[in-house]
This record gives structure tokens, C-alpha cells and sequence, in this order.
């Protein structure tokens, strides 16, 4: 048990270039102790993040720092997305940031937490299943290691999320909300231990009692919204910073 109320957060995006939205994100984890005793970050934090062997990324270095001196004040936890699923060699030994590239699972409480971004359960758009499968091959993740890493940046600007693409197109990000609410609610079905699945990467908020006492959260995107959720003893909760 890492303890009795969880801050949950995803889809922040944070980028070199998006000032306004990192400011909200300081104020928020300011506040994330009056809030909960424990904090999840579910993926795609950054608009991209790669730990490279003797460096980490100058962009959004004030929002790094602030979580890095927030897990010594209470359990963080991070799980990755596919825009910032390469930083394992950097969140877990240097920070005392629980990391997962993939899934992390812990207790609430008395609840069972599993904690996944989301990304590549369900049908997706086959250039996005085919980008996350390259993106994830060692072979891929070595070379970029290598190559200078401003290139490595300018690379990763123009794979980002397109916030004008989703707002022009949102029944496709409708049909995606479904499809992941329906994986979830059958995962569910097939793992009964399961309390709390929290999942992202729709950037739609969801909450759902898929059995008594037993439920699917994505807070929904702080991009959108500077939406988050809180798991407790009492339940689960959606909730907007402001």
C-alpha cells in the first residue's frame, strides 16, 4: 500500500513551447499534497521525453525538478505513454519516482490499483499502431540514443499531439473513448482483483462503476481541461483544477 488517496493525472503534454500549461502544472502539483497522500502520472506527461546516458531534456526542467522534490514527500508513481515511455534509466534510480514504461499495480488502501497509459490495447488508426510498434523496437530506441539529441528533438516536434487535428476531428476521438472503455470494462470482467483501472491517451474523461466498488477512471487530458482524478476509500472522483 503506498497510501489511502491517489492524485491521478495524464496527458499533459508539456512541451518547450507551451509556457502557459507548465505554469498551471506547477500551481497543480503545489496543491497535490492538500489533494491526495500519493501521486500517479499516467503517461504522456511530456509531449516527448527520451533519457539519454549523460543528459536529460533542458524542456519543462522546472515541472522535472518540482516532481522529482515531491517524491521525497510522498510516494510518486509514473507510468509511460507513448509520447514519454523512455525515461526508465532516469525516473526510477535517480529520482524515487516509481517508473514503468508500460503498467505499474499497487493498493490504495484496501484497493487494488492497475495503472496503464493506454496506448495500443485497442484498434487504433493503423499509422499510430504502426508508429508505436517502431517506436518501441530496441533497435529504434538505440539509434535514437545516438544521434545528436537536438535533431532527436526536432524529430520528436513532428511526431507531437496535434491539438488542431483532435478538435477537428472529435468523433474520432469519440469512437476511440468507446473502444477503450469497452477493453476496460472487459478487463475487468476477466481480472476481479482488479479495484481501480486508470488508463489516458483518449484525452477524454471517464468514470465508470463497472462492478460494485469496483471502477474505470481515465481523468481525462490536463491539456484539455487541467482535468484529473482521485481514487480513495470512499471511491473514485473526477474532478478540473482551477
Amino acid at each position: 500500500m503506498i497510501g489511502h488517496r491517489l492524485v491521478v493525472i495524464a496527458d499533459a503534454h508539456l512541451s518547450a513551447d507551451s509556457t502557459a500549461n507548465a505554469e498551471a502544472f506547477l500551481a497543480f502539483l503545489d496543491t497535490v499534497p492538500s489533494l491526495g497522500d500519493s501521486l500517479l502520472l499516467a503517461g504522456d506527461i511530456y509531449d516527448f521525453w527520451f533519457t539519454y546516458r549523460r543528459l536529460v531534456p533542458r524542456h519543462c526542467i522546472r515541472v522535472t525538478s518540482r516532481i522529482v522534490e515531491l517524491a521525497r514527500r510522498m510516494p510518486v508513481l509514473m507510468v509511460g505513454g507513448n509520447h514519454d515511455r523512455w525515461g526508465d534509466t532516469f525516473w526510477g534510480p535517480e529520482t524515487g519516482v516509481t517508473f514503468h514504461p508500460r503498467q505499474l499495480r499497487f493498493n490504495i488502501g484496501s484497493r487494488s490499483v492497475h495503472a496503464i497509459h493506454g496506448d495500443g490495447v485497442h484498434k487504433e488508426k493503423k499509422l499510430a499502431t504502426l508508429l508505436n510498434g517502431l517506436l518501441d523496437m530496441r533497435a529504434v530506441i538505440a539509434t535514437f540514443g545516438i544521434i545528436p539529441p537536438g535533431l532527436g528533438f526536432r524529430i520528436a516536434k513532428s511526431l507531437g499531439h496535434n491539438p488542431d487535428h483532435a478538435a477537428a476531428h472529435p468523433e474520432l476521438i469519440d469512437m476511440a473513448a468507446a473502444r477503450q472503455a469497452a477493453w476496460a470494462e472487459h478487463e475487468m470482467q476477466l481480472d476481479a482483483s482488479v479495484g481501480v483501472l486508470v488508463m489516458g491517451h483518449t484525452h477524454r474523461a471517464a468514470l465508470r462503476e463497472i462492478a460494485p466498488q469496483r471502477w474505470y477512471v481515465n481523468p481525462g487530458a490536463w491539456l484539455d481541461g487541467q482535468r484529473y482524478a482521485v481514487v480513495g476509500e470512499s471511491g473514485v472522483e473526477l474532478a478540473e483544477f482551477r
